[in-house]
């Protein structure tokens, strides 16, 4: 038996095995136990006690330039044997791995068992140019140790090998320019300059091009170089004590600037910090800066200022800062301009005098010359304050600081500020001129009492306020608006009113009539008059600074009882006015004497009223209460009422007594007058719905004699029609009852005759409808009968003309077919069917068989008939039956 190489299997026996060319298969000898190698193409008898492990497998071959890894490799000996133990089994190196190449491989080989190949051949990896292998030593082999590590480095081919291990491709790193390598070293090596670097010291490598980092080194970034400008620096501070690469030395914590004219770009060095970069200052014509801690000649000066005039442009250095963090703009004093300068330290002021000369004031005394020297100059000792007038361009030197700007206030007549000398104390008022302060002056604040300041803003009168930016023009302050408490307090004063103002440092008051406008100076201040209001009157209700003078009007409410001790509330109203000479300062000072004019005026009044009443019933004052009051009031001279009151304590004229309501106050009182009241109403109503009544009833009555008349009218016309109606129908009644009667009898003997006559026709008439039905049936009856006679007649042709016709029919195709035949074949054809199914009764073995499907019946009445038929008969009837 012969097994091809896809049949191998453990069958019993000896049996062939074909192996291919490249192929080979393992045979374990099982009675030595040792597998062996069978390499084709040869033709294999295996024994008995072999068996085949596993399947066939196909060689390894390794092409030009390639490799495989295996596993558990034989041992060979020097001319490339296999080494063998005693019983004939291949030794291997289990747990080593073995690269073949193409060089010692070119013929495909076999696996000899206990090889494993890990993988599948593989090319040689080219390690191209820029490009290396990190490699590490996994044992001791030729000058390296187990743990050594090294860059493999391109162009080349990388042989592995069992002893060691790849671990990764590194690239070089290509360095542009402005751009560097910061280096890391992870143990002391000398790099590519011959330089020792010490265990995780950094350093930058910084030459262009291509660079592989030795396997000692590592790659902690790229340093990217900073462009230096014209308007550009760069502050850097040191972090260690070294030299950098513009050769100068640094000390650790030093800072300075690169700039420009250093170097155009820079590269942060491993020992430097980037604090950021700074940027120029450029100062123009019109600017200047002040810079703190200055360098001067390479030395800081701390503490100290240095004045920086444009136009120039300065970078900035480490630990130097500007005033105020900004540029300042030179001060350009205008005519209307001045600035308050001090001095922080004794110096000698240069200044042109005419420069320190107030340009506004009056009376202009020449500079003093008190601590001047002999250049000319005056000595500022420190605090001194000054000023510097306008028009000229000032840039402070650095002993001197500004306090403020001041600008010349431009005060129309109606405008004023308030002026404090820091010197003597003393307050003053300048209005109505343009004016500036003087070095020892400030404004002063005047300060209201709250009610004060509240009246002011409610009233509306001249509060003004001066907002920033309007050059000092004042503006009429809205309610919201605060005011400028800086400013001289003005009060419009209106029309017919007058204002009271104390002087408290002179102890002198003045009155202001209106319209006029008040000015307070630094120690005057308004008086505020509280009024009673409401009704009744109650005090402190309205508060104003102005007293109005009249004419106006006022209205009390006042309680009065009368003599039988009603008491009622009199709604009063007085009209009033002034008097007062405002020419004569006594008299217009008297109208203030009574601060609470018209409480005091409506208590008298109301007392005066209280007097008349009292003395008068309640009826007679209800009848002439406003002559009874304007008389308590004004009093009766001449025996007429008088015109007016006069309180002569402050020039109070009342002209006009108004009543205006009067009320009860007693409940019994109101309700004794309301119920009066409402009998009076009721009295006059009940007599008015009497008087309507009784002309109702009236012309009911009137009405009701028009509707009697008017029945009896219609009445006595309806008997009258009634009367000839009943006439009328006895004549109607005898009419028709005569009419009925002979209508009756003329339509009884109409009906009798009408009924004979209509048996007579109605005998007649059905005589002739039996005759006529019966002619009728007779007719139908003959024509039925002859028409089924035509009809069957008809039928009995047409089957006869129909079985002569298909007789023919029959005849000729039988004729037809019989010709087309022949008899011959009609004589074949009878035979061959008889004798086929005798054949094929005598193959089945049966003498007779009949074939159905089960669902016909089937005729056996002539089948005996048959059995005896000669063979010719049935031919013939078979041959007729086709």
């Amino acid at each position: 038996m012969v097994v091809r190489l896809g049949g191998l299997g453990s069958e019993s026996g000896a049996s062939v095995i074909r192996i291919p060319p490249y192929q080979y298969i393992h045979v374990l000898n099982t009675n030595t136990n040792v597998t062996s190698v069978e390499v084709g193409p040869q033709t294999f008898t295996r024994q008995e006690h072999m068996r085949v492990v596993g399947s066939p497998k196909e060689m390894i071959n390794i092409p030009p330039r390639s490799f495989t890894e295996i596993k558990n490799p034989v041992m060979r000996k020097d001319d490339g044997a296999i080494i063998v133990d005693k019983y004939g089994q291949a030794r291997c190196r289990f747990g080593d791995v073995e690269y073949r190449m193409h060089g010692g491989y070119q013929e495909p080989f076999p696996l000899y068992p206990g090889e494993v190949q890990s993988g599948r051949v593989e090319k040689l990896e080219v390690v191209v140019v820029n490009t290396a292998l990190h490699c590490v030593a996994l044992r001791d082999f030729d000058t390296r140790k187990a743990g050594d590590e090294w860059y493999f480095p391109g162009p080349n081919t990388y042989i592995p090998r069992a002893e060691v291990q790849r671990i990764k491709l590194i690239k070089a790193h290509v360095i542009k320019n402005n751009s560097a390598l910061r280096l890391k070293t992870k143990r002391m090596h000398k790099d590519y300059d011959g330089i020792e670097r010490m265990a995780g010291e950094e350093y930058l490598v910084r030459k262009l091009g291509a660079f592989m980092p030795q396997v000692e080194t590592e790659i902690v970034e790229e340093v990217k170089a900073v462009v230096l400008t014209e308007r550009k620096a760069l502050h850097l501070r040191a972090l260690k004590t070294f030299t950098d690469i513009y050769k100068q030395k640094r000390k650790a914590g030093e800072e300075w600037l690169v700039t420009i004219e250093m170097a155009e770009t820079h590269i942060k060095d491993v020992s430097e910090q980037v604090v950021g970069p700074v940027k120029i200052t450029t100062l123009t014509d019109r600017e200047y800066a002040v810079v703190l801690d200055p360098f001067v000649n390479g030395e800081q000066m701390l503490g100290t200022r240095q004045i920086r005039r444009g136009e120039t442009s300065f970078f900035l250095l480490p630990g130097e800062t500007l005033e105020g963090n900004k540029v300042q703009k030179v001060h350009v004093l205008s005519e209307d301009d001045a600035l308050l300068v001090r001095a922080n330290k004794a110096f000698n002021d240069t200044m042109d005098p005419a420069r320190m000369v107030n340009p506004f004031r009056k009376a202009t005394a020449a500079p003093s010359k008190t601590g001047s020297n002999a250049s000319g100059g005056i000595n500022r000792r420190p605090g001194d304050l000054w000023m510097v007038y306008g028009p000229c361009e000032y840039v402070p030197s650095v002993e001197v600081e500004i306090a403020e700007k001041r600008q010349a206030l431009p005060l129309d007549e109606n405008e004023g500020i308030y002026i404090r000398n820091r010197q003597t104390g003393r307050v003053r008022s300048v209005i109505g001129e343009t004016y500036m302060l003087e070095p020892t002056e400030v404004l002063w604040e005047k300060s209201l009492p709250k009610e004060v300041e509240q009246l002011l803003l409610k009233q509306g009168f001249g509060n003004t306020y001066v907002p920033p930016g309007t050059g000092g023009r004042a503006v009429v302050a809205a309610p919201k608006i605060t005011r400028n408490k800086t400013r001289v307090v003005t009060f419009r004063v209106a029309h017919n009113s007058a204002l009271y103002v104390y002087d408290y440092k002179k102890k002198t008051p003045r009155i202001v009539f209106g319209p006029d406008l008040v000015m307070l100076g630094p120690d005057e201040q308004f008086t505020v008059i509280r009024l009673s209001g409401d009704k009744p009157k109650r005090p402190n209700v309205v508060s104003t600074l102005t007293l109005m003078l009249g004419p106006d009007f006022m209205t009390d409410v006042v309680t009065v009882e009368t003599s039988d001790h009603a008491r009622l509330n009199l709604t009063l109203s007085y009209n009033w006015h002034f008097e007062a000479d405002r020419s004569h300062p006594k008299t217009a000072m008297e109208i203030f004497s009574v601060r609470d004019f018209t409480g005091d005026a409506c208590k008298a009044i109301a007392s005066r009223v209280r007097g008349a009443v009292a003395a008068e019933t309640f009826d007679n004052f209800h009848k002439y209460s406003a002559k009874l009051i304007r008389s308590s009031v004004f009093g009766i001279k001449d025996g007429k009422v008088g015109d007016r009151l006069v309180f002569k304590t402050n020039h109070l004229v009342i002209t006009n007594v108004d009543v205006q309501s009067v009320e009860p106050v007693d409940r019994q009182t109101r309700a004794s007058l309301q119920k009066s009241v409402q009998l009076a109403i009721e009295i006059t109503t009940q007599s008015q719905q009497a008087r309507a009544k009784h002309q109702a009833l009236k012309e009911e009555e009137m009405a009701k004699g028009q509707l009697e008349q008017q029945r009896l009218k219609n009445k006595s016309a309806a008997e009258r029609t009634r009367k000839e109606l009943l006439e009328l129908e006895a004549e109607s009644k005898g009419v028709e009852s005569k009419g009925q009667a002979t209508a009756d009898a003329e339509a009884k003997s109409a009906a009798a005759k009408i009924e004979a006559d209509a048996s007579v026709q109605m005998a007649n008439a059905r005589a002739k409808a039996a005759a006529i039905e019966a002619e009728a049936k007779l007719k139908q009856a003959v024509d039925e009968q002859a028409q089924e006679i035509k009809h069957q007649t008809a039928l009995m042709e047409l089957e006869v003309k129909k079985a002569k016709s298909l007789a023919d029919i029959e005849a000729e195709k039988f004729k037809l077919t019989v010709d087309a035949i022949g008899s011959d074949t009609i004589a074949a054809i009878a035979r061959a069917g008889p004798e086929m199914q005798a054949k094929l009764l005598q193959g089945l073995g049966l003498k007779s068989m009949l074939v159905t499907d089960g669902k016909n019946p089937i005729n056996l009445f002539q089948t005996a008939g048959g059995m005896v038929s000669s063979p010719q008969v049935a031919a013939a009837a078979a041959a007729t039956s086709d």
